[in-house]
């Protein structure tokens, strides 16, 4: 019988021939990410339950990107915790605070490959079915465990198909699409449900793109989100990793729950209003806005290519001096590709503030924090309250370009007019 990715990459790990949705399986992980979280809990589960030794070193990638370097004694103190775990485990791939924000570190280290299952303590571990793998995020008990036994159990979720056609017009990129998507389904309109995403608007889509748009498909409450591969995701792949991998595509009569589909050829840029996801209006609906700080990293949007579209618009021109523009490469190894490209140089110039890479502001950590009724543009995945700092702060989501366009007019801008 027919089956979707998720169910085939689902059966293959829990050495079945075939799976349904509801079904319960105990399946094989090929790659656990573990950040901060080892250190306030997972470490101490494990300790407490006898575990002197992790399932596999190899398998296991560790490293510290929420709050980087430490900008308290807690934090440092959760980092002390996370190193001598390392250590005493012999974890192979440890990269402490030298890598950057975990979902880009992963692929960028090769430790992402289609068909394979993969788990992290991070609900954004959704980012990595841009490769073709089945990822999720999961708790510290369900960590400690998979740590422990290199094994999850899981209810196989059904599949939703939403299917996106158009080619995107200018200024309006995959951070746009993804937003008026989850608020056209609502923030629970994929709950415990498997997103595959196809179509030619997501075939044009690059690498980086196609990330953004499974990063934040969490936030419409999904399981995982899932492109299938092609030549782009064999390319990167290969050229990070020369491991074996197995490509997994659906079946032709696959059975999907529901089938969605989009035209995003004439779509707008899009914004996420205070304090929900399923708050999304074009942006003209909330131009002019005044704002007081512009954010653009996060695991989202600190990819180069969200670089490269912030600097075309920045370049020769300057922040509004009532405005503090902070931008965050999401790893060190865009940072120094975006400092060879000027990208850095640029923004500096422009007004901006350029720090390490570190999710920073996006969860409030540091770098960023907001005051009292402070209005921040941010290309983070969230706009909860309080999520990066006082509770009477307002967080408005949206692209790059919108972020960089805002920044230069002190208040939310339609990036299309600096279109060219």
């Amino acid at each position: 019988m027919s089956m979707t990715i998720t169910e085939k990459i689902l059966a293959e790990h829990a050495d079945l021939k075939r799976v349904e949705p509801g079904e319960i399986v105990n399946a094989r992980i090929d790659v656990a990410m573990v950040h901060e979280v080892l250190g306030i809990r997972v470490a101490a589960m494990l300790r407490e339950a006898g575990v002197n030794r992790v399932w596999d070193p190899e398998k296991i990638v560790a490293l510290l990107d929420h709050w980087v370097p430490a900008p308290n004694v807690e934090a440092a103190e959760i980092h002390k915790i996370c190193r001598s775990f390392a250590k005493e485990h012999k974890i192979k791939y440890w990269y402490d605070m030298r890598a950057g924000i975990c979902h880009l570190v992963l692929p960028e280290k090769g430790h992402v490959r289609p068909g394979e299952l993969i788990v992290g303590s991070d609900s954004h571990t959704t980012t990595h079915g841009a490769f073709g793998a089945f990822a999720t995020g999961v708790g510290a008990t369900d960590m400690a465990i998979v740590l422990a036994t290199g094994k999850l159990w899981f209810k196989v979720p059904s599949t939703m198909k939403i299917v996106i056609d158009g080619r995107l017009p200018e200024m309006v990129t995959a951070k746009d699409v993804i937003l008026h998507v989850i608020g056209t389904l609502g923030v629970e309109g994929a709950n415990y449900k498997a997103v595959e995403f196809h179509g030619d608007t997501i075939q044009a889509l690059s690498v980086d793109g196609r990330m953004t748009l499974c990063n934040m498909s969490v936030e419409m409450g999904a399981k995982a989100a899932i492109i299938e591969p092609d030549q782009k995701t064999i390319e990167y792949v290969k050229s990070r990793t020369n491991k074996p991998f197995k490509v997994v595509k659906a079946d032709k009569d696959a059975e999907y729950e529901e089938i969605i589909d989009f035209d995003v050829s004439k779509l707008e840029p899009q914004v996420a209003k205070p304090h929900s996801l399923e708050n999304v209006v074009p942006v003209s609906e909330v131009e002019k806005t005044p704002i007081d700080q512009v954010f653009i990293g996060s695991c989202t949007n600190g990819k180069l290519e969200d670089l490269e579209i912030a600097a075309k618009i920045l370049r020769n021109r300057k922040v509004h001096p009532d405005v503090r523009l902070i931008v965050i490469p999401a790893s060190y190894e865009i940072y120094l590709k975006a400092l060879k490209k000027g990208i850095i140089e640029i923004i500096i110039k422009a007004g901006g503030v350029v720090c390490n890479p570190t999710c920073g502001p996006c969860i409030g950590g540091h770098l960023g924090v907001l005051g009292s009724e402070e209005v921040c543009v941010s290309t983070g995945s969230r706009n909860f309250i309080g999520r990066m700092g006082s509770k009477t702060s307002l967080i408005y989501l949206a692209s790059p370009a919108t972020a960089a366009a805002s920044a230069i007019e002190g208040e939310i801008t339609d990036p299309r007019k600096y279109a060219g």
